[in-house]
């Protein structure tokens, strides 16, 4: 099967990530947020901004080489968060849970939140907005650009 295609602006990524931090609301206050780079990064500030939280950490995670898939490999610890407890860990997509799984060894207290979530990676997290099948391909905005597509007229005249 083809994979789909989900295409996410930036007016939908703010409102998503709007819409998990009403939902983490509720469980805070938090000490503060780690963020997934490099997708998470954007999602956590702007839920940093509407839970008025200001310590902002991060964890990165390695496991694409280009374009093939490789063990995980954590190139910055998130030293500040402890053992995670009283903290978000945020990102924008769960797929297949390789990294949520590393992270999740590295912060067990933590609460993990996500955008969105794939039915693989879906039982790793405490939160989450949107549930996309595991086929479909988000395409970010930091992903992607606008351009001038003619109009399907211009494409058939010949």
């Amino acid at each position: 099967m083809a994979p789909r295609y989900f295409t996410v602006t930036w007016d939908q990524l703010h409102r998503d990530s709007k819409a998990l931090a009403w939902r983490l609301l509720e469980g805070g206050p938090w000490q503060g947020i780690v963020a997934i780079p490099r997708g998470g990064l954007i999602p956590a500030a702007i839920i940093a901004r509407e839970l008025e939280c200001r310590m902002i950490e991060t964890v990165s995670v390695v496991t694409y080489d280009e374009e093939s898939r490789g063990d995980p490999r954590v190139i910055k610890n998130p030293d500040a968060a402890g053992d995670g407890t009283g903290w978000l860990i945020i990102d924008d997509l769960v797929d297949t849970g390789t990294t949520a799984k590393v992270v999740r060894r590295l912060l067990p207290g933590a609460h993990f939140a996500t955008i969105y979530a794939k039915p693989a990676g879906k039982p790793l997290v405490n939160t989450f907005i949107t549930e996309v099948s595991q086929d479909t391909w988000i395409l970010f905005p930091w992903d992607t650009e606008v351009q001038f597509i003619a109009p399907i007229a211009k494409g058939l005249a010949k």
